[in-house]
């Protein structure tokens, strides 16, 4: 990284809408402070957002739905607050604006800022080449810079001569700090049994859906522990139904927990690749409302929906989807994980050719430079 360099009072306005967002933007914020500390933040965004230096407009849990139908009842709450979000734009007249994943929302915003003059610099953009491609031509229009965290992006990009940069992937960064906490097991009153780590997703209607089958399936095996990911940014009743059939909830210690694991059962998204990052052997589960699924796969146009086999471009993890995603299958395919040595050997392997995809390159550092030289040129 550069030295400190002096900015004056550059303002930049950040955009994230989730979790995983949050985090990214976070330790993005925390590489640009380090590099270049009078820069001033405001946005849209949670906690670590927050304790990174941001003045939160708006905090994201306020905003967020999930999946085609949930979003057309939640329109007009994602409207009112897309129209706040304007008006602060307006008001606060940032020098750059950054978007961070967040799609739909974010697309927009990004038209919004264009139109004003305001460099737009969208780091993790939407996920164009699963559906609608032809959005890649509109995100060209609206955005000044692109910064990829999948290696396969910026190919596919230049089929709409687009010059995306691949910065590397922020989850590298995340976990080469983590640190095993020593006295996990006895910190949260667990024994020695082997542990299945139960990832039901960051957001409630995820968890709603999905921790239901997880629970069932744990009582198909003995001498096992299953073990909840809880989040603290979710109402905490949620999860009542895993402690009622005597499974133990750990909350914001997703990293410990799959450091002690053996294997895991990931609702698709951001922790399916982390879990190959601590190479854990996982089953991958989804399921939403049958009109979401419905409008889902008209529209998609890849193979997987997993990080981890869009990464490496072949079955790496085993996807159970919609109706597949059954206690039955995912006792299959946990007991195969279990005990099936040469299978397990396989997905180790497809781990390996991931980590070997993502390179060892620092995103929150390498966007911050890009982002830096730009104000830099501007100032």
């Amino acid at each position: 990284m550069r030295e400190s360099i002096h900015l004056g009072d550059s303002k930049i306005y950040i955009i994230c809408g989730e979790r995983s967002g949050d985090l990214h933007a976070s330790n993005l914020v925390g590489s640009i402070k380090a590099n270049a500390p009078s820069a001033q933040f405001r946005g849209m965004g949670g906690e670590l957002s927050a304790k990174a230096g941001v003045d939160l407009f708006v905090d994201y849990s306020e905003v967020a739905v999930m999946g085609f139908l949930e979003v057309l009842f939640g329109f007009r709450k994602v409207l009112k607050y897309l129209s706040k979000v304007k008006q602060d734009i307006q008001t606060y007249k940032p020098d750059l604006i950054v978007l961070v994943d967040y799609g739909g929302f974010n697309m927009k915003i990004a038209r919004f800022a264009t139109d004003l003059g305001i460099p737009v610099h969208y780091y993790i953009p939407p996920k164009v080449w699963a559906w609608n491609q032809q959005r890649a031509l509109k995100l060209k229009e609206i955005t000044t810079r692109i910064y990829s965290i999948l290696p396969f992006e910026p190919d596919f990009f230049k089929k709409f001569d687009m010059e995306v940069e691949y910065v590397g992937n922020p989850l590298l960064d995340e976990i080469k700090s983590f640190t095993p906490h020593e006295f996990f097991l006895q910190k949260n009153e667990l024994n020695f049994d082997p542990i299945v780590a139960l990832l039901p997703g960051s957001r409630k209607q995820e968890v709603s859906k999905m921790l239901s089958r997880m629970i069932h399936v744990s009582r198909e095996f003995s001498n096992i522990q299953f073990i909840v990911a809880g989040v603290n940014s979710l109402d905490s009743g949620i999860y009542d139904e895993a402690r009622k059939a005597g499974i133990k909830v750990v909350f914001d210690q997703t990293y410990d927990l799959l450091h002690h694991s053996i294997a895991a059962v990931v609702t698709s998204g951001t922790a399916t690749l982390e879990t190959a990052i601590f190479r854990v052997p996982q089953v991958v589960v989804y399921h939403t409302s049958p009109v979401s699924y419905a409008i889902a796969k008209r529209l998609i146009r890849v193979d997987f929906i997993s990080l981890v086999n869009l990464i490496a471009n072949e079955e790496v993890v085993k996807e159970l989807i919609q109706d597949d995603f059954s206690v039955q299958s995912l006792k299959a395919e946990l007991n195969r994980i279990l005990t099936n040595q040469v299978y397990k050997g396989q997905m180790l392997q497809g781990y390996d050719k991931i980590l070997e995809l993502l390179g060892s390159e620092s995103a929150s550092d390498t966007t911050a430079d890009r982002i830096l030289d730009s104000l830099k040129k501007k100032s």
